[in-house]
């Protein structure tokens, strides 16, 4: 009897089972549509995607975390459809200098796809460009407003937001 490396287990990564949710042909068209593998040669956008994926799953700080955790897990990278792990310095190229405007198109067209599947019923009749996201280190900009908010300072004089 011969092995079938080809199975598709049940113990694949979640990231696996949510990266097949992305069509690979919208994909590709989306990638000729806005040019985002024209000046990379090695860092196409789909290494870029699945890394940048992988980072916010496995939380991770840095590009040089990411890239390491992938490299670690070197023989699994065929659950996400790459070849090997990318360079710190190719993947930290990537992150500056590729357009966002690709990423942006993805998200509004997984939106688009999957939005009957969203659970949240206060979103109806609701566009996802109404939507406003604040990171929390833009709360440094209102540091001198918002002197008592949060916790006591630990000896190094900066508190943490409640």
């Amino acid at each position: 009897m011969s092995k079938n490396t080809e199975i598709k287990l049940v113990g694949q990564p979640i990231l696996s089972q949510l990266l097949q949710l992305v069509d690979k042909r919208s994909f590709k068209d989306l990638v000729k549509q806005k040019k985002s593998d024209y000046y990379y040669k090695a860092f196409k956008s789909w290494p870029h995607f699945v890394t940048m994926m992988f980072g916010i799953f496995s939380r991770c700080d840095s590009m040089a975390e990411t890239c390491e955790g992938l490299r670690a897990m070197s023989g699994k990278l065929n659950h996400l459809d790459l070849e090997k792990s990318p360079a710190k310095s190719s993947a930290g190229d990537g992150l500056r200098n590729r357009s966002n405007e690709f990423f942006e198109a993805l998200y509004y067209q997984l939106i688009e796809r999957y939005s009957s599947f969203l659970s949240d019923s206060r979103t109806h009749g609701l566009t996802v460009k109404e939507l406003y996201i604040v990171d929390s280190t833009t709360i440094r900009l209102f540091s001198d407003i918002l002197k008592g908010v949060g916790r006591n300072p630990v000896n190094d004089g900066k508190k943490k937001g409640g």
